[in-house]
This record gives structure tokens, C-alpha cells and sequence, in this order.
């Protein structure tokens, strides 16, 4: 296996160099750094959404979720994956309409456009800033942790964690987005070839799938059914975590970008298509890895069943392969939001001011470190880490709506409330205050009354408007 691991990962260490020179010797401008040319057709936009969207968590994290929560994880994450797909057509469509109108930088500086405050981009920064960095902190310790526990003698969770950091900002300073949209499509397609075999291995175990079902059953009924043995997949989980996943275009720089930066509207509903479909196909297969798990492994650790499943258990091409893939996962999604994150810190910065795009660089490098050491501090639970993620950056929903498609100014009264909404989200994380109030959970009702607030504004100050109109 570790043949293999050298081979494999001198030969994708090269094409990241490669990749990275091409993509330096096409960047002719700041905007060709940050925005890839905005001419990025189906098949690369396809791939470098896939791959942001499903990252190391699809790997480390769905297997374990599927081990001990059952197959209501496939309703928890591909359900909602699946809706997205209509979302993005609908928002891209609306979200092309007004950049071509107004340009574009970031989401940031459209929000300080449309609220004519720099209190509305500054806001939407902090909100993906808080619940981005612990998400890519914890595609870092995943893999970190897998590979310390499958080679101890190497590095320390923290040295493999560094080490990722590293990697990721140097290609990424050096070719931009469109690096990252290469690397993207390699990792894409590694972790989609790799996730099918490690599958069909842990189905053959059991001989077909309609043996591994009966040999989950006797194990724990309860895997089987929602809400699932732990009782997590109850109705407001599952509605709060579609609403969450649903929002990720709208919310998350890291994919507003890729809308905006297709080459046309068709090649973004194509690309949103495809997209559906990838997530089917990547979701699936885990399901059956973690079922495999919930037989032969269900009272280890997370480490222990995922070491035991990607490597141990599999030929040394597929287990050195499943490691590449990995790195190739974290590296990616950490790269795209860290990216991300520099070009909304960007769009903060006014036109005029020198040395933009060096504050932007030297910021992806902050950003960066602020996640390695996020990831040294955080804790295992990938899949659920990932969700407080979503959520957190859900309740920018209602703010980025109104900016969208309202041609008057929103309102300050929005900006305002989605803070309050954020710093509340934070508090019941922190145990402030409880996470639920009555039998609601707190994410779930915060969003519902960010949108109910934001209807309200908007027909009161049209209303008033009216009003003034008339009396004028």
C-alpha cells in the first residue's frame, strides 16, 4: 500500500504543480485571478461545484453518520442535495440578471450596493467568516486524524493538519480560482471513483444488498427506520436541515461564485443538472459503507472504523487511492472557501484602493492558519460540525433575497435583524441560551422569522413610501 501512496501521490502532486503554472500563465489580470475569466463551461463548472459541495465529510463523515444513525441520513443530506438542483437554476437565473446589470465582486460588495450600507457587506463577511473557517477546520481534522491514526509514526494530528494548510495556499496563491477549479475536477473524479469500489467491496462482503439489509436489521432495527436509533432524524431536523442545505448556493461565497463565473445561463442550468446528479452518485455509496460498518464495526471509534474500512480492508491500490482522494477532498473545499473568503474580503475593499489584490492574498494566508487552528481545537463530529455550518450561514438567507429581488434599497431594518439572528445562533452553540424554546429548535425558528421579518419590511417601507408619495 504505501507503494502506492508514494506513486499516487508524486503523480497528483505534479498535476497540482502543473495545473497551478497553466492557470498562473492565463491570469492576466486580478479579475482572471479571482473570477477564473468568468467563462468556465459545463464540464469544469460541473466538477468544481461537485467537488466543493461534497467534500471530506462525504467520505469520513456520511459512513459514520449512515453507521450509527441509520438510512435516515439519506434523507438528512441526498433529499435535500436533489432540491437544491431547482434552486439553482432559479436563484442563478436572478443572481446573472443583476450582475449584468451591476457587476460583480463578491456577495459582499452587492450587498453594500443594494443596502447602500457598508454595514450590510460587513455583516454577510462575519456571518460566513464565523460558520466557513470551523468548516473547512473540520475537512482538515478529518483527514489529519484518519491519516494520524493510519500512520502515527509519520506526523501528529496537528503536523498532518499543517501540513494541508500549506499545500492548499500555495497553489491557490499561485493559480487562483482556475487552479482551484482544476484541482477540484480531479479530486471530483477521484473521490467518485474511489467511493464505488470501497462500496462494492463492503456489498460483496455481504454478498448482495439484500443481505447486508437483513444483516443491519439484526444488528439494530433501528438503522433502519427514522427517526433512527439515536431519535435524531425527527421532523425539525430533518425540515431545518433541508432549509440549510437548500440555501448553500445563496449563502456561501464559495458557490454564488461558481454561478456567477459560468460562461453562459444555459451552461449553468446544464451544470446544476449535473449536479443533482453527482449527488446521488456520491451519496449513495456511502450509505452502503456505513451500513458495512454498522455490522462489522459498530462499537468502534470513528477513527478506529474508518481506518479499518478505507484501509484495512481494501486491496493496497484502493486503500492508497481512498488516502489520495482524501487529501485531494480537503484540499479542495479548504481551498475553495478560504478562496472565497479573500474575494469577499476584496469586494470590502473600495475600487481605488493600491495593493488590492495583495491585501486579498495576505488575507486567504489569515484565513487559512485561522482554520488549522480551528481544526487542532474542534472535535470529531464531522457530519454535524458541517450542519451547525449550513445553519449558521442559512440565516444570511433572507438578507441576500432581498438584495437580489428588490430594485429599491431593503433596509437597514434587515441588516440589523439578520445580526441579531447570528449573534442568537451563536449563543444557544455556546449554551448561552437554550437551543430550543418550547419544542422549536432555535435554527429552525430563527430562520422562519429572518424571512417573515424581511416580507414585512418590504411592505411596510413600501407602504410608506406610497404614503409620502401621495402626500407630496
Amino acid at each position: 500500500m504505501r507503494s502506492w501512496i508514494f506513486i499516487l501521490a508524486v503523480s497528483y502532486l505534479v498535476l497540482l504543480v502543473l495545473l497551478s503554472l497553466n492557470s498562473r500563465r492565463r491570469n492576466q489580470t486580478a479579475d482572471d485571478f479571482i473570477f477564473a475569466g468568468s467563462n468556465i463551461g459545463i464540464f469544469l463548472g460541473l466538477l468544481t461545484f461537485a467537488a466543493t459541495l461534497f467534500s471530506t465529510f462525504t467520505l469520513l463523515g456520511m459512513p459514520d453518520f449512515f453507521r450509527m444513525h441509520g438510512i435516515g441520513a439519506w434523507i438528512f443530506l441526498a433529499v435535500s442535495d436533489g432540491a437544491m438542483v431547482f434552486l439553482i437554476v432559479w436563484f442563478g437565473y436572478h443572481l446573472r440578471k443583476r450582475v449584468l446589470k451591476k457587476g460583480f465582486r463578491g456577495m459582499a460588495g452587492l450587498l453594500n450596493e443594494s443596502y447602500r450600507t457598508s454595514f450590510a457587506g460587513y455583516t454577510y463577511f462575519a456571518g460566513v467568516f464565523l460558520f466557513l473557517i470551523p468548516y473547512v477546520a473540520i475537512q482538515i481534522r478529518g483527514v489529519a486524524i484518519f491519516l494520524n491514526a493510519s500512520f502515527p509514526e509519520v506526523f501528529p494530528v496537528w503536523g498532518w493538519a499543517l501540513l494541508i494548510v500549506i499545500t492548499m495556499l500555495i497553489y491557490s496563491e499561485v493559480g487562483g480560482l482556475r487552479a482551484i477549479m482544476y484541482a477540484d475536477t480531479l479530486q471530483g473524479l477521484i473521490l467518485l471513483v474511489v467511493v464505488w469500489v470501497i462500496a462494492f467491496n463492503c456489498i460483496s462482503y455481504f454478498g448482495g444488498v439484500k443481505t447486508m439489509f437483513v444483516s443491519v436489521e439484526s444488528v439494530d432495527p433501528g438503522l433502519l427506520s427514522v427517526p433512527g436509533p439515536e431519535n435524531l432524524f425527527n421532523i425539525q431536523f430533518l425540515l431545518a436541515s433541508f432549509l440549510a442545505i437548500l440555501l448553500l448556493p445563496v449563502t456561501q461565497p464559495q458557490l454564488t461564485t461558481r454561478l456567477v463565473v459560468m460562461s453562459n445561463l444555459r451552461a449553468m442550468h446544464r451544470m446544476a443538472v449535473g449536479v443533482g446528479f453527482f449527488a446521488i452518485m456520491i451519496i449513495l455509496p456511502t450509505a452502503a459503507i456505513g451500513l458495512y460498518g454498522a455490522v462489522r464495526y459498530p462499537e468502534e471509534t470513528t477513527a478506529v472504523f474508518l481506518s479499518q474500512v478505507l484501509l484495512f480492508d481494501q486491496p493496497g491500490i484502493v486503500a492508497a487511492a481512498a488516502i489520495i482522494g482524501l487529501i485531494a477532498a480537503a484540499l479542495s473545499t479548504s481551498d475553495s472557501q478560504i478562496f472565497a473568503l479573500g474575494s469577499e474580503l476584496r469586494s470590502l475593499l473600495p475600487l481605488r484602493e493600491k495593493n488590492t489584490l495583495l491585501k486579498t492574498r495576505i488575507g486567504m494566508i489569515v484565513f487559512g492558519f485561522a482554520s488549522f487552528v480551528f481544526s487542532i481545537l474542534s472535535s470529531d463530529q464531522l457530519v454535524l460540525l458541517a450542519r451547525v455550518s449550513f445553519a449558521g450561514t442559512s440565516l444570511l438567507a433572507p438578507m441576500i433575497f432581498a438584495a437580489i429581488f428588490l430594485k429599491k434599497s431593503p433596509g437597514i431594518e434587515i441588516v440589523i435583524a439578520t445580526l441579531t439572528g447570528l449573534l442568537l445562533f451563536i449563543a444557544t452553540l455556546f449554551n448561552i441560551i437554550p437551543s430550543e424554546i418550547g419544542t422549536i429548535r432555535m435554527d429552525l425558528l430563527l430562520l422562519i422569522f429572518l424571512g417573515l421579518f424581511t416580507v414585512v419590511i418590504h411592505f411596510v417601507r413600501n407602504r410608506s413610501n406610497g404614503w409620502s408619495r401621495n402626500q407630496h
